[in-house]
């Protein structure tokens, strides 16, 4: 555990963490991002990697007195079917920390100022979810794109900020989001990182700047653009040593060395708008071809059965394929076995469907085995942990809440929550 202004000398970046600051009797507002996978029939949690990770800054803050007024948000206007409050968020926050946390479903009205005054020290409450609030939704950020001192007039800063005395962001898988509950806060409560952003930080910091060698990034999945954004920034910069690819990313780096993969996969890859990659992919290759290793067999589905063809046996006009092959497998089994340092990001196929697990199975659980420090990214990536590695939390050297925001630190790219806790580092 990191203590005060220890994550300035693990990642070169000044902020307050939550032992700068005297909590006793004092009103925290804590953003945490709790926002979880859901069962799409009946709404209810299915994955709680982000809900496990929030409770040491939780529980860290009711130890030393705080009065909490939790903020968090589940979906958004691009999946509004996950826009649902937070009641079951509340419960099992309130199973893992061994205490009640309150829920009230309303963000920052009236109900809500009432729970927050009413606090008593070493309780919490969860407020409704913000992103019931216009200010709050992807497509108002957007569309209206207001500075973090523009937000001090929002609705929920305005509502909320005059009843604390300190704002605490644990939400790093929300830290490339410019939103009020992000980063308005910061600009009117002194304001501390908490201890799941600090050790986030702090564990991909490790990857991009302090990797032990050789260091091995696993690059694969459907949403392509986020191993495409990070590529570049951990070539240039040195940190990978070499890149495995599945899944699309697989396929792509082929079709840029001139493979044919049929009309059929073609047609799926052009349909998705994937096949702009094939030019990005053809530079990386140019430039940095002996640092990739590429799948070199694949697997398909006929006749209800899985088949597996090698790069000589294509194309297969009517074929999707929808993981890699055993040859493929025992390859990076090989080197990840090796590896000083292995970060995945992107499943290796089709994982949620049981004829195309084997090889995200395999290459998981030897990552999971490997002696080499590891890391697991992306809700496809953690969910895939989740379900393919038994006893995953203790068996990686580190599982990251973040998406989206994980691919941006390792791209290179400045977050709008990391540039708002540099802004307010030891403000009072």
């Amino acid at each position: 555990m990191l203590g005060a202004g220890e994550v300035a000398r693990v990642a070169d970046l000044l902020i307050n963490t939550i032992d700068d600051f005297d909590y006793q009797g004092k009103t925290v507002i804590l953003r945490m991002d709790i926002n979880s996978p859901l069962d799409p029939d009946t709404k209810r949690i299915v994955n709680e990697n982000r809900i496990e990770k929030s409770i040491p800054t939780l529980k860290a803050l009711l130890d030393k007195g705080a009065k909490v007024a939790i903020l968090a948000h589940q979906g958004d206007t691009l999946d509004y079917h996950n826009l649902i409050p937070l009641t079951e968020h509340a419960g099992k926050l309130s199973a893992k920390l061994g205490k009640n946390v309150r829920y009230i479903d309303d963000v920052a009205g009236v109900a809500a100022q009432d729970a927050v005054k009413n606090l008593e020290p070493g309780e919490a409450v969860l407020l409704g979810n913000v992103r019931y609030l216009t200010e709050e939704v992807s497509t108002f950020e957007q569309a209206v794109k207001l500075t973090p001192n523009e937000m001090v007039d929002c609705y929920l800063v305005r509502q909320l900020a005059p009843l604390a005395d300190y704002f605490v962001n644990d939400a790093f898988a929300a830290a490339h989001r410019n939103s009020p509950s992000m980063v308005g806060f910061a600009e009117v409560l002194p304001t501390a990182g908490g201890r799941q952003l600090v050790a986030e930080v702090q564990a991909l910091h490790s990857i991009i700047e302090n990797p032990q060698r050789p260091a091995v990034f696993v690059l694969g999945g459907l949403k392509i653009s986020d191993a495409f954004g990070m590529m570049r920034q951990v070539l240039d910069n040195g940190s990978a040593d070499q890149i495995l690819t599945g899944g699309i990313t697989g396929i792509i780096m082929w079709m840029a060395e001139g493979k044919c993969f049929g009309k059929k996969q073609e047609q799926f890859l052009k349909d998705r708008g994937l096949d702009v990659f094939v030019e990005q992919a053809g530079e990386f290759m140019a430039k940095y071809g002996e640092r990739f290793l590429n799948p070199v067999d694949f697997a398909y589905e006929r006749d209800g059965a899985r088949c597996e063809c090698g790069l000589d046996e294509l194309p297969i006009d009517d074929a999707l394929y929808l993981d890699i092959g055993q040859e493929t497998v025992a390859q990076y089994e090989s080197v990840i076995s090796k590896a000083g340092t292995i970060f995945a990001n992107g499943p290796m196929g089709a994982y949620e469907t049981p004829l195309f697990e084997q090889g995200t199975r395999d290459i998981w659980n030897a990552i999971a085995t490997s002696p080499g420090y590891s890391v697991v990214g992306g809700g496809d990536s953690v969910n895939a942990a989740a379900s393919l590695v038994e006893d995953h939390h203790t068996r990686f050297g580190y599982i990251c809440t973040a998406g989206g925001a994980m691919v941006r630190f390792l791209s290179g790219i400045e977050l709008p929550l990391l540039r708002a806790l540099k802004k307010a580092y030891r403000k009072v």
